[in-house]
Formats: structure tokens, sequence, C-alpha cells
């Protein structure tokens, strides 16, 4: 694949390099070749991708032939997309992604929009905001996409990995949500004392690690093989996360406090049989995706304990 060694009849122009490159992919058992082909030669290119169908004559200089080669054999190797380009859009907002963190799938942006909905909904001093914590941030796709369509909104996001905060804070700053939003290196629920809120936080939102580690060797290659595991899977069957938040999760919270969790297919009845039978929390309502259509994000609501007079405690 060099444009010196080829006649004009041969020429690798645009429109023959994604002729060419999409039956590859296929044979190497990628979904969507033809959309990864165009991805990554208008990555090479430095072009929107729809400028390639403008511009199908035109004929990439051999380092850009090379380097697109180069892409297309990564791909190959089904190491993701994303990662080879190093960005991926979210919530139509473009984050930075290594592989440090979880590659933002178009599903997540179902518990963005179910956020946004419970933000607005809560009342709040024009100075106060709504105070939101976030377990599991990995790119910050979540928190950032959420402060960019809701002013009021303050996090504090928590990741266990070093690598996935520093990707975190730098689209947090590329979309100038910075200042709203607490990066804090912690594991599940143990944040430091200096990052509670006093009275507790409006909302806990998560995107947690919720396949079983038996299910791994089921997953895309892509997936299993090259997206960091331990924002995959939880080291058990893939619930114990939500056994944290329904056990701890109502401490951290106000007494009006919610909690938005993203499921796994079918786990919505077990998820719901352990917030509900540690009568801390009720289920009130639970959202199916538009990409799959599966149960994909469900909303729990702290239960005010009363004391032995009654009142609320």
């Amino acid at each position: 694949m060099t444009a010196a060694s080829t006649s004009p009849e041969q020429a690798w122009t645009i429109q023959r390099l994604l002729e060419w490159t999409k039956p590859f992919l296929e044979r190497k058992g990628l979904d969507e070749p033809r959309l990864a082909a165009e991805i990554l030669l208008a990555n090479v290119l430095g072009c929107a991708r729809l400028q390639l169908y403008t511009r199908f004559d035109h004929q990439p200089t051999d380092d850009e032939l090379a380097s697109f080669r180069g892409l297309i054999t990564r791909a190959g190797e089904h190491v993701p997309i994303a990662y080879l380009v190093g960005f991926k859009e979210f919530y139509s907002l473009s984050f930075e992604v290594t592989a440090d963190v979880l590659v933002p799938r178009p599903e997540t942006e179902l518990l963005v929009e179910r956020t946004l909905d419970l933000i607005a909904g809560i009342e709040v001093g024009a100075e106060a905001g709504v105070d939101i914590l976030e377990v599991g941030t990995g790119s910050g796709c979540i928190a950032v996409a959420v402060c960019k369509n809701a002013p009021n909104a303050k996090f504090v996001a928590t990741d266990v990995s070093s690598g996935a905060l520093e990707v975190a804070r730098r689209n947090a700053e590329e979309h100038g949500v910075s200042d709203r939003i607490v990066f804090v290196e912690c594991d599940r629920l143990d944040l430091p004392p200096e990052h509670l809120v006093e009275g507790g936080f409006d909302v806990l939102v998560s995107n947690p690690p919720y396949i079983a580690e038996a299910e791994m060797e089921t997953l895309p290659r892509t997936v299993r093989d090259h997206e960091p595991s331990c924002a995959l899977h939880d080291g058990a069957d893939g619930l114990s996360f939500y056994r944290t938040f329904a056990e701890q999760a109502a401490g951290l919270l106000k007494s009006s406090g919610r909690i938005l969790l993203e499921i796994a297919e079918n786990q919505g009845a077990s998820v719901e049989a352990l917030f509900e039978g540690g009568k801390q929390f009720k289920h009130t309502d639970s959202w199916r995706d538009t990409v799959c259509g599966h149960e994909r994000v469900m909303c729990f609501e702290v239960i005010p304990q009363v004391s032995g007079a009654g009142e609320p405690v």
C-alpha cells in the first residue's frame, strides 16, 4: 500500500483505500468495518469523516498510507477504534480515551438523560447547586456531560484508577467544567472525610463494573482483551457494587436522596431485590435504552428512617 509504486489506475485514492479496507476488516471479524475504516482514515488525514466523500480521488502521501496501514493492522487485532484515534463521541461531546478507561457507550447516555431529569426536579437555592457523587467515573464522560447540560450540578467523581482520573481531569478541563467536578481516587464508597458533603449528597450515580468474572470470556475481543478489566467485572458475580450501594449508600445521601444506576441485561430483578431487601431504599423507576432495548437504568430513593418517637431521623 504505497503511493509511489502504483500506476494512476491503481493509485491508492481515498475511495480505493476504503473499498479495500472494508472487506479486510470484515474478514477479521470487526463490527461496522466500513465505519471503522472511515474513522481511521479521517484521523490520518486530519479531516472530518464526511469530508472523505468529497475527496474520493485524493491520494494520501506515503507517510499517510503508512500510518493508515499501521492503524488498520491494529484494528485487525481488535484494538478498539476509540483507542487508536484517542477519542470517542458521547452525548454530542468528544472525550479523550486511553487504555486506562472504558470506551463510552451510547447506552450510557440514558444514565446522563435520567440524571439531568432528576436534577431538574430538585429544588435548591441559587448558590447551593445539586451535589452528586459518581462512583467509577472512568473517562469522566457522565459527570462532564451532566455538568455541560446542568449549570447547577456539582460532582465528586471517584475511581480506583489513578490513570483513569488523569484522563477524566483532562476531559473536564477540555469542556470547561473542571471547577464543578472534584476527582477523588478511592474504592467504591470509601470516600475520604474531606470530600463528604454536609447533609449528604442529593444523588449517587454509577455505571459500575457489572460483568460477572465467569462471563468475561463471552465478551467481544475488543472489550475482553483491551479495555480495563477492573472497570468491566467486579471479580465476583457482577452484583457486588450494587450490594455495597444497597448496604452503605444511604449514609452518604440526604433523606430525599436518589441513586441512579446502569445495569446489565437481566440484572434488574436481582438489583431491585438487593436494594429493597435492605429496607433503606425503594425502587422508583426503570428505563430501557434505545440501543438494545434492554432495561438499562434503575432509580432508587432513600426511605427516611424514623425514630422511636415516630419522627424522621
